[in-house]
């Protein structure tokens, strides 16, 4: 009999219990602080909001076992619209391309630490393993949804690419440019060199908003055809392993027994159920498998991670 794959496991650091006890009491006090911007933003409301994070990764993890399912429920509760927020359709010439011809030449890359890079159309991902579930999406502005989402396990990709020893996290490259940084032309191609396969070329211009509930860090422009000056700065989000090869995890095509909108993040969207609305990255073009987060944005883990949220958003 051929042994099953043994999958990498990330090793989680169980703090001292004094060190849990002081990361919750920072966090209290955050809390008590309630709107107080002026604190959250000082070295000191930052290594408290830290450690409150840290609190909240270990307890969730102390509490559930990786193989814990976030509540599912019976069709009958699926709600009649799911909200379809933040950016509803990306302004980048190659991904309307893509759109325009129902995604036929999509190919989702995944590299990184892998042992054999893939490129994957949705045929491909049609053909993988596939997983239905009906879920909550719990958005970090309050509001939440029932879809009935159906796409192939992550773990079923990861297998397929197969993960280096050193491989820790996930990161998902989306197609949603978000803003445009200034810098030189030399900077612009460096980061061109790290974008999505196919979408190399600069936004239409196109109103943008951002993606899961926030407000847009900057406007496309809005006059059609207007040049954009700066580097596209798309969307990304990432996660460790364990939430990588939870069985809820999936790379989502399909959403209530349709073809993914466009406005619902076509062709791709991760559905990473145990965490809030704005982990569930939509316009999945690249995967890329990481050793850290630290030379991708700003190195905290995704784009609002980098503006001051939360990384793990366990719920």
């Amino acid at each position: 009999m051929t042994p099953c794959p043994v999958r990498p496991r990330l090793q989680i650091p169980r703090p001292q219990r004094r060190g849990f006890l002081t990361a919750a009491a920072g966090l209290l006090g955050v809390s008590a602080l309630g709107g107080c911007d002026r604190f959250a933003a000082s070295p000191t409301g930052q290594r408290a909001l830290k450690a409150g994070e840290n609190a909240n990764l270990f307890v969730q993890r102390l509490l559930l076992t990786p193989a814990s399912l976030a509540k599912e429920f019976p069709d009958s509760e699926i709600s009649p619209w799911f909200k379809p927020n933040g950016t509803i359709e990306p302004p980048d010439r190659a991904y309307k391309a893509l759109a325009a011809k129902g995604f036929e030449g999509f190919k989702l890359r995944v590299d990184g630490l892998v042992e054999r890079p893939q490129d994957l159309s949705l045929s491909d991902l049609r053909a993988l393993p596939a997983r239905t579930q009906t879920t909550r999406h719990d958005c970090v502005e309050g509001w939440s949804a029932i879809g009935k989402w159906t796409g192939v396990p992550l773990s079923e990709v990861l297998q397929r690419a197969g993960l280096k020893p050193n491989a820790r996290y996930i990161v998902f490259h989306c197609a949603d440019t978000m803003e445009y940084a200034a810098g030189s032309d030399d900077e612009a191609a460096e980061t061109e060199k790290t974008a999505a396969p196919g979408m190399e070329s600069r936004p239409e211009g196109a109103e943008n908003q951002a993606s899961d509930s926030q407000p847009a860090a900057a406007e496309a422009p809005t006059d059609e055809g207007e040049e954009v000056q700066g580097t596209p700065v798309r969307y990304y989000e990432s996660i460790d392993l364990t939430d990588a090869y939870h069985p809820q995890t999936i790379l989502a095509y399909d959403l209530n027994g349709q073809a993914l909108p466009v406005s619902n993040g076509a062709p791709l969207r991760l559905r990473v159920e145990r965490q809030l609305g704005y982990k569930q990255a939509k316009y999945v073009m690249r995967i890329e498998v990481t050793e850290g987060l630290k030379g991708i944005g700003d190195g905290n883990g995704g784009y609002w991670e980098d503006r001051g949220y939360e990384w793990y958003a366990g719920i």
